[in-house]
């Protein structure tokens, strides 16, 4: 009695525990967001707790709530934003993570599955993109032919195979036992009359018997293709048949049962696919994760740089129209005071209704850069606070003097060592070479050994209605001890064979299995191919960009001095307004195309650093910090360097 009312104050302490971290989940958003990953692989025993294994499990819900880090970067309505943050904030918020970090604990699941000797059903590969903006999947899209739910039936075998792959015989092959214990145990009392047709077999027109029967019986599948059964029956039989010797009679008697699988379905292969492809499946999960994570940081670094672009555009046509404002004010008194024709003010309004247009499209473009840069970095935007706020870039674009060049073939080799995808598509190749041989065993015929021993025992009363016959008198517990006593024993060894004589269904899976494998070979070596194109045009791009800013820093300062020759030509009477306000326009196109080359620079650069799969390295981002959505170390990034601007310059960019 005392052990169990320890045994109930320990389950009602683990009770309370569950309850009160459900609530501090919930309740505490900082904690709530980073993600402690439960080990879903490892089975709820039945200490301290009986009927945990028989007891559903409860997923916390997901945490909607943004890290305390945003708080500390907004300050009077403006969120001042780096590089390092704006990839921290979506480390531990981007809502395209925290979809993804589930796939680890269902891969989990599928351990847990295959441990019984259960079929696994698969995990997800596919990156998750719901997030626009950054130039992956479109504004408001997901990936190209993502499916529900942003994933793909990939490697891991969630669906029907990807990328033109079949992959319909994972883990086929002989059936595996149940490799957890079963306990199974019926028991029943029973009343039955049986109307007699003559009576010489039980004296009676109408034989009445009253049964109790109390069977168990237990059961455990070995990885070796072995099953064992123990079974363990007891009956109690009571009858007015005047021929029985006993009643009520009691028997009793087990019989352990061995069964070995000889061919199809025999040694440890076999028998333990479904473990290995699991623990394969969530070394897939995990390096499809990391494959998220470099897909994310890519594109919140794309969308930064869309964000500068953005930025410094609003300030060149901020100055533009400053110009247009202040030529129309000096040629309104100029005209006022008779120096110019009016005609030079209707030039001079035109020019300013242009420039207050462009201005107001770079704008529009910046509001729309600073939504998909806080949809990015945050889970909830419904805080109006963080809405209506600005986003204020901090770092801005900055290149090398000189390109460093690295030898392609060293980058093809860090993508060959480093992309997740080749990774997946490597282990999948093993999971399929498993299945490949588990088909070639299933061809076999079916031939099983079997053992069994077994005993009985068997105890009563002398029936009343047989007065003739004499046997002493008993009860359960003599019965019990003849089970040991050996008196009847029963015991036997044999075979089984079964022999499909055709065996149509098992050549049509070896071989389907044979052609994938072969299939998936080859998908490896083209996905290998398209890799190295993929290295080759990134360095191809990141040289040409660098070209391109080149030229463009060529044309705005070639820009930049046509408009100073034009102004000071006008302070000396050689040139007109309307001439210094169209070298103007020019500048502010040309200083616009410089900081859109300097945006397609540093996104070629990022480009170049996935392509190689590189980004995580390059950054100093940890996965397993990802994976629990908690930052300690902000990441680093090259080509980036501190934003000075003057006191002031924000004047219109930043605004609420």
């Amino acid at each position: 009695m005392n052990r169990l009312c320890k045994c109930l104050a320990s389950i009602k302490i683990i009770a309370i525990y569950n309850v009160l971290l459900w609530l501090c989940l919930l309740l505490v958003p900082g904690l709530a967001s980073a993600q402690n990953l439960t080990d879903f692989s490892r089975p709820t025993s039945h200490f301290p707790d009986p009927v945990g294994p028989y007891l559903a499990h409860q997923v916390p819900p997901p945490s909607f709530g943004n890290t305390p880090r945003i708080e500390t970067m907004l300050k009077d309505g403006k969120i001042r934003l780096s590089l390092s943050d704006a990839v921290a904030l979506a480390l531990e918020n981007n809502l395209d993570l925290a979809i993804a970090r589930f796939n680890l604990s269902i891969a989990d699941t599928d351990i847990l599955r295959a441990k019984s000797g259960e079929s696994v059903r698969g995990v997800a590969t596919g990156l998750v993109q719901g997030t626009p903006g950054g130039g992956i999947g479109g504004f408001g899209s997901g990936a190209p032919g993502a499916g529900a739910g942003g994933t793909t039936g990939g490697a891991g075998g969630a669906g029907g195979g990807a990328s033109g792959l079949v992959q319909s015989t994972l883990g086929t092959g002989t059936a595996i036992d149940s490799l957890d214990p079963v306990l199974s145990a019926s028991m029943n009392i029973e009343h039955a009359t049986f109307p007699q047709s003559n009576t010489v077999l039980t004296g009676q027109q109408s034989l009445q018997q009253n049964s109790g029967v109390a069977n168990f019986n237990y059961s455990q599948g070995f990885s070796s293709g072995t099953l064992m059964s123990l079974s363990f029956n007891n009956d109690r039989i009571t009858t007015n048949s005047n021929f029985s010797i006993l009643s009520p009679q009691l028997d009793s008697g087990f019989r352990l049962t061995l069964r070995q699988h000889l061919l199809a379905g025999f040694g440890f292969g076999p028998n333990m696919r479904f473990i290995r492809i699991a623990h394969n499946n969530r070394e897939i999960s995990d390096v499809a994760f990391r494959g998220q994570v470099i897909a994310t940081v890519s594109q919140i670094q794309n969308i930064y740089w869309d964000l500068v672009n953005a930025y410094e555009d609003v300030k060149v046509k901020e100055r533009s129209l400053e110009l247009a404002e202040k030529t129309l004010s000096d040629d309104r008194e100029q005209v006022r005071i008779g120096a110019i024709a009016p005609i030079e003010v209707m030039k001079a309004e035109s020019q300013e209704s242009t420039a207050n247009q462009d201005l107001l499209l770079s704008q529009n473009e910046l509001q729309l850069q600073e939504l998909l840069i806080k949809n990015a970095i945050t889970r909830d935007l419904s805080d109006t606070v963080l809405a209506s706020a600005s986003v204020v870039p901090t770092d801005t674009m900055s290149i090398p003097e000189r390109e460093p060049v690295t030898p392609i073939q060293d980058l093809i080799a860090d993508a060959q060592a480093h992309r997740p995808e080749l990774a997946e598509a490597r282990i999948d190749l093993t999971n399929r070479e498993i299945s490949r041989k588990a088909a070639a065993n299933a061809l076999k015929p079916q031939v099983d050994l079997i053992a069994w021993y077994g005993t009985y025992g068997l105890a009563g009363l002398q029936n009343p209605n047989n007065p003739d016959a004499s046997f002493p008198r008993s009860g359960f517990s003599n019965a019990f001890a003849d089970l040991f006593k050996n008196n009847s024993p029963d015991y036997a060894v044999g075979l089984n064979l079964t022999l499909p004589l055709r065996n149509r269904g098992a050549q049509a899976d070896q071989i389907r299995s044979q052609l994938e494998y072969r299939q998936a070979q080859l998908h490896l070596q083209q996905l290998q191919n398209q890799i190295s194109i993929e290295v080759r045009n990134a360095q191809f791009a990141q040289l040409q960009n660098r070209s391109r800013v080149d030229a463009a820093r060529k044309a705005r300062d070639l820009a930049r001095q046509t408009f100073d020759i034009e102004q000071k030509k006008k302070a000396l009477g050689a040139s007109t307004s309307n001439l210094v306000l169209q070298a103007d326009r020019d500048l502010a196109q040309a200083e616009s195309n410089f900081v859109a080359a300097m945006s397609t620079y540093e996104k070629s650069v990022v480009e170049l650093d996935r392509a190689t799969g590189l980004t995580l390295a390059h950054a100093g981002i940890q996965v397993e910090e990802a994976v629990h959505g908690e930052v300690q170390q902000l990441p680093h990034f090259s080509g980036v360097a501190p934003r000075n601007d003057a006191p002031g310059a924000e004047s219109r960019t930043d605004r609420n």
